[in-house]
């Protein structure tokens, strides 16, 4: 119990009058890992990320326990916490079955690009859920401008579902979720999380391209496993 109120109060002092929470930034370092751990398609990058998921849930809901850090609910960020948590477990599960299925040592996933159809999905995706919950976190009392919150939710939440599918686009949508938070959070009074969204914002191009690479080669091997199929089956 000491621990846990030494975690939900302690703060590192920045300048004379701002500072940042310790919960903050623990969950930020835990997203970031469950991020690499995303690039390198490792199951164990959801239960990472959920650990971080609980504990910015917390810090987006802060005054709701008293708490006097930040300027602003932010009930998107809040909201998206619980989605996270509820689709990375899914996202967890899929991943560990698609491993005992698959080779020995083998990746959890199999990068894939996803079809026009399913591209067309996301794009009506965000638009639509952006525009339902915008209305709907305003009712709320979230922060303004509270598009940009909705916009951040229906985002995340695709995006966590793009990567337990497998999807290579799944990193541009988070790319478009870093460019409206950085300026939402920064503004809002959460400057780690705003720092930490710059961050992830040339880090998810990074993986764009990781997956991208991975896809070409996995690709690559099916040729050549098609154009040159193993002597020693015999095909019945």
């Amino acid at each position: 119990m000491d621990f846990l109120r030494w975690l939900f109060d302690a703060q590192i002092a920045i300048g004379e009058n701002q500072s940042l929470l310790v919960r903050e930034v623990l969950g930020n370092i835990f997203g970031l890992l469950s991020a690499l751990g995303g690039m390198r398609r490792k199951a164990w990058a959801w239960p990472v990320g959920i650990l971080g998921n609980l504990l910015l849930l917390t810090v987006f809901l802060g005054t709701l326990f008293g708490a006097t850090y930040g300027t602003a609910n932010l009930l998107g960020q809040a909201g998206r916490q619980i989605m996270f948590i509820a689709v990375s477990i899914w996202g967890w599960y899929r991943w560990n079955q698609t491993r005992k299925t698959g080779v020995a040592g083998q990746a959890a996933v199999v990068p894939q690009w996803a079809s026009w159809r399913e591209r067309a999905f996301m794009v009506a995706f965000m638009l639509i859920g952006t525009g339902v919950l915008t209305p709907i976190f305003r009712a709320l009392g979230s922060y303004e401008p509270v598009w940009s919150d909705a916009w951040i939710f229906t985002g995340s939440l695709l995006a966590t579902y793009g990567m337990a599918k497998g999807w290579v686009e799944f990193w541009l949508v988070w790319v478009a979720v870093d460019v409206v938070g950085v300026p939402l959070l920064w503004s809002a009074g959460y400057y780690a999380s705003a720092f930490m969204y710059l961050f992830y914002g040339a880090f998810t191009l990074t993986g764009f391209f990781v997956w991208w690479c991975t896809r070409n080669r996995e690709a690559g091997k099916v040729e050549v496993e098609t154009g040159f199929p193993d002597p020693t089956v015999e095909v019945r």
